[in-house]
């Protein structure tokens, strides 16, 4: 656990207010730590609150060092490269975690395709392949935790995955979409396919995985990745300068990252969230969306209709917290 000193030197050096780092250094003391979910094919736990880096190259290696040290001293495990579509971003991410030496200490998730527009004539499946088994010798691993393959790609992906993980090689498969035109390709995936887990963009503001895909996830016994929580940063925006109204208080959400990653949390089929920051104070304010007490039923149907009323974002909002 991160001692107060440490986390209020943080806080104050990412302009987080001292009473925000005060209320959640409390919780995270007298909490039981995050929440964790079972991944309903083999029934592993992972805490609920994961990470990934923004999507571009121009990043600080030792504050993504310390977003991952954040990460991991207070109980978080999984780090997502799925959306590193950036050349040298996956890269960055691998070296990040290398020099580290934590990548046993992670549950990773990693694309299965590499990264960049895909070259004129190529073999979509020679390249899956070639970039998978790249990805043991970046991230200096004998195993893959998660390779996740888009909605859209060739059932040969699938099938090369799967015999992967017969192998031991692969731990879990996962197929993910973040448009709702996938998600008639997705639900035929999620029935057919032997995958552990789909990734999906869900949030309090992107609620249409809610209508069958969620559902389907649960009668499947499939997990689920929530994706971009803060809808890629427009929330915040939506929220400006307001106050959290006083009834957070009854599911311990302290800032409205916590009450936006609870929303996430609190539905029955997500087994963890995906946060984007780079930021270790952040990432520490996301952690504390995964612990204490999580809204019912009635409280999310209020949630979302406060969230409903804000006016929309001027413009596009900042990828991460």
């Amino acid at each position: 656990m991160i001692n107060r000193r440490k986390f209020l030197g943080m806080a104050a050096g990412a302009g987080a207010t001292l009473a925000v780092g005060s209320k959640l250094l409390g919780a995270l003391q007298q909490s039981e730590g995050l929440i964790q979910r079972a991944i309903p094919s083999t029934g592993e736990k992972l805490p609920v609150i994961g990470v990934q880096f923004q999507n571009n190259t121009n990043q600080d290696p030792v504050a993504l060092t310390e977003v991952l040290r954040t990460l991991l001293d207070n109980g978080g495990r999984f780090l997502d490269t799925m959306h590193n579509s950036v050349p040298g971003v996956e890269d960055l991410v691998a070296k990040v975690v290398t020099e580290l030496g934590v990548q046993e200490k992670l549950f990773l998730g990693l694309r299965s395709m590499p990264s960049g527009p895909p070259k004129p004539g190529a073999d979509a499946a020679a390249a899956a392949k070639a970039q998978i088994e790249s990805l043991f010798g970046r991230f200096k691993v004998d195993k893959l935790d998660l390779v996740q393959l888009g909605a859209q790609a060739d059932p040969a992906q699938f099938a090369y995955l799967a015999e992967m993980k017969k192998e031991g090689r692969v731990r879990y498969i996962a197929a993910t979409a973040i448009v709702d035109q996938l998600y008639p390709r997705m639900e035929e995936i999620m029935r057919t396919e032997p995958i552990d887990f789909i990734g999906v963009h869900y949030g309090i503001d992107k609620r249409s995985a809610e209508e069958t895909i969620l559902p389907l996830a649960q009668e499947r016994k499939i997990g689920v990745v929530a994706y971009f929580p803060f809808g890629v940063g427009a929330l915040f925006k939506r929220a400006g300068d307001r106050p959290l109204p006083e009834w957070a208080a009854e599911f311990d959400a302290t800032t409205w990252a916590q009450f936006f990653l609870k929303y996430v949390v609190s539905h029955p089929a997500v087994t963890l969230v995906r946060a984007g920051t780079t930021n270790p104070a952040h990432m520490l304010d996301n952690i504390g969306g995964g612990i204490g007490r999580l809204p019912d039923e009635a409280t999310r149907k209020r949630m979302a209709e406060l969230v409903d009323a804000l006016p929309p974002a001027a413009g596009p909002g900042p990828q991460s917290q």
